[in-house]
């Protein structure tokens, strides 16, 4: 805990020191500012002072006097009010641009973590957590810049000021605004790691609910909303009991912290009039001594909301400093090289691979794939087909052997390029809650819009589209919801074609299409196809038909391959069995 929020701090002063010329502008005009705060009531001093003469002295004498002192007053108060304009645009400057800095660092380093990470994480929790990191700067930086800087400077000023009217007063006031804010730090610490607590409590309700949303047809469908309101319910009261508990330790903070100050103040005022009886201070320097004191007190005061605030932020931004603690799974090794294709051939070499380390999917698989070849890969659930896939886009690292495309290993490319090389038309396309035209243009960003609506002509999407509200600027709604699943598919279809990678991966792109799109989509995806290596993976055995190899699948073998006739022809075969059941609809 200690180290995360030693890290958090660092991630920040990084961000800070990119703008030292504005952070030095913020430090001076925070400091002049505080200065100029606690000199002016030196000035009112002398005007009680002088207002407060001996009877001798004429009051006609006395108003010169006093309007000078009026005058530096008054230049005094304009120098404080715009050193503290050029504080709050510099302010205004400085943290919106590390806000946005800050928010592009989570960006950058969290797409970089591997899929399985994004599996395994809620995307609400995600999202909070860079929120939450980016916030805490805006709030934490605020509280530096116009409390502790001045807090500090009034201090320093305050006691020095002191000292000399009155230097028991001033040591009695330093002894007791430092065992204040010892009290202060004690109880803020203490609180910290159930300030933790609610914020592990609040990403678990965030994830719960986002899961919810997500699934809201589900849990309408099978009548789970009585048991996910009870299941969110269980969520939120653990949340409001730890919330409750922080909240009434600060409150508990604020009780003894005020019953100090009120001694304090009680105990100051009193040697302060013992002093003026003395005759050892003048009603001015009374007058110094309240003001300084309300001021003194208000700070120390504000100290303690300070220091909780800024303790608060930290714990709210620790979540998403473990992630940035949190290794990349699969990274791209030192002065990796960029893949170039120049025929296509795809190799497994000997190639071994466990799922979190344990089950164990590939032991020596070899598989090689020509280039330009139509390969189609079939077998039962959990035979390891998708696996083949995941591991070309190298979703996960291998444990043993290589995979290489012309002669390239993947793990010694740029994943960037890697992909950039590969199109992959997915089972459930998702797609970004955007325009037709976008969803279609983010394989090819440079495409223009002439190429868009000729991919979605190929892809025979182009119908419905020009059928829609907007045509190609209809927005398609978070993951696509607004389209059919057959639309979807087709969308992701016109942005393989657009894409026009020299390796394309069909993961069962026709499933959702009823027969009559499926023979359009067909004929686009023969095109598509053309002087490409591509591998399909597919259950429906009536789409692969016409592929140049079909492999066999099992326990993560090869067990069959051949054309269809070839497979068709075997006896108790695998592929002649699934046909069997597919175009007879059983096997006797």
């Amino acid at each position: 805990m200690k180290s995360n929020t030693k890290k958090t701090l660092s991630y920040y002063w990084q961000a800070t020191k990119v703008h030292k010329i504005v952070g030095l502008i913020i430090l001076f005009s925070s400091i002049f500012g505080a200065v100029l705060d606690t000199i002016s009531p030196i000035y009112f001093k002398k005007l009680f002072d002088v207002l407060a003469g001996p009877a001798s002295v004429s009051r006609d004498s006395a108003v010169p006097i006093l309007i000078q002192i009026l005058v530096v007053i008054s230049i005094l108060l304009v120098m404080r009010w715009l050193f503290w304009r050029i504080n709050s645009f510099a302010v205004n400057y400085f943290e919106s641009r590390i806000l946005s800095e800050l928010a592009n660092k989570c960006f950058a380093y969290l797409h970089k973590h591997s899929f399985s990470y994004f599996n395994n994480n809620f995307v609400g929790t995600l999202v909070k957590r860079v929120n939450w990191f980016v916030r805490a700067f805006e709030n934490i930086a605020d509280q530096i810049i116009f409390n502790i800087i001045p807090f500090a400077v009034t201090m320093v000023m305050v006691f020095a000021v002191l000292w000399r009217v009155n230097i028991w007063l001033s040591v009695g006031l330093l002894v007791w605004s430092l065992f204040f804010i010892f009290i202060c730090w004690l109880f803020i610490k203490f609180k910290l790691k159930y300030d933790i607590q609610r914020n592990e409590a609040e990403s678990t309700s965030s994830g719960i609910l986002a899961d919810t949303i997500t699934n809201n047809s589900n849990v309408k469908l099978f009548n789970g909303y009585q048991r996910e309101l009870d299941k969110y319910g269980e969520s939120t009261d653990k949340l409001a009991r730890i919330r409750r508990f922080a909240w009434d330790l600060g409150a508990i903070s604020e009780a003894v912290q005020a019953i100090i100050s009120i001694a304090m103040e009680i105990i100051v005022f009193y040697a302060a009039i013992k002093l003026w009886q003395a005759g050892k201070i003048t009603v001015g320097d009374f007058v110094l001594i309240q003001a300084y004191i309300f001021n003194i007190m208000d700070k120390v005061w504000s100290f303690n909301r300070v220091l909780r605030v800024i303790y608060e932020n930290l714990s709210d931004a620790e979540e998403m400093t473990v992630i940035f603690n949190t290794p990349h799974e699969i990274n791209d090794i030192k002065n990796a090289k960029e893949l170039k294709i120049k025929k296509g051939e795809i190799k497994f070499e000997n190639v071994s691979f466990l799922y979190h380390k344990k089950r164990k999917i590939f032991n020596n698989f070899n598989l090689t794939v020509k280039a330009h070849e139509r390969l189609a890969v079939i077998g039962p659930s959990g035979s390891g087909k998708t696996t083949i896939v995941k591991l070309l886009f190298r979703m996960h690292d291998i444990n043993g052997g290589k995979i290489l495309v012309d002669g390239q290993d993947i793990s010694k490319v740029t994943q960037e390029s890697l992909w950039h090389n590969i199109s992959l038309v997915p089972q459930d396309p998702i797609l970004f809650h955007r325009t037709l035209k976008e969803n279609i243009r983010y394989g090819r960003p440079e495409a223009t819009d002439e190429e868009v609506i000729e991919a979605a002509k190929s892809s025979h999407c182009h119908e419905f589209i020009i059928q829609s509200s907007e045509g190609y600027d209809t927005y398609v709604g978070e993951r696509g919801i607004k389209l059919s699943g057959g639309e979807r598919q087709r969308v992701a279809i016109a942005r393989a074609i657009l894409r026009n990678a020299p390796i394309l991966v069909l993961d069962e792109a026709t499933s959702s299409l009823d027969s009559e799109s499926e023979k359009l989509i067909q004929d686009a995806l023969n095109h598509l196809m053309k002087n490409k290596t591509v591998i399909v993976i597919a259950h429906r055995l009536s789409t692969i038909r016409q592929m140049d190899r079909i492999i066999v699948v099992d326990k993560g073998e090869v067990v069959e391959q051949g054309d269809h006739d070839m497979l068709t022809s075997k006896k108790e075969g695998i592929y002649q069995k699934l046909w069997r059941l597919q175009a007879g609809g059983f096997i006797k």
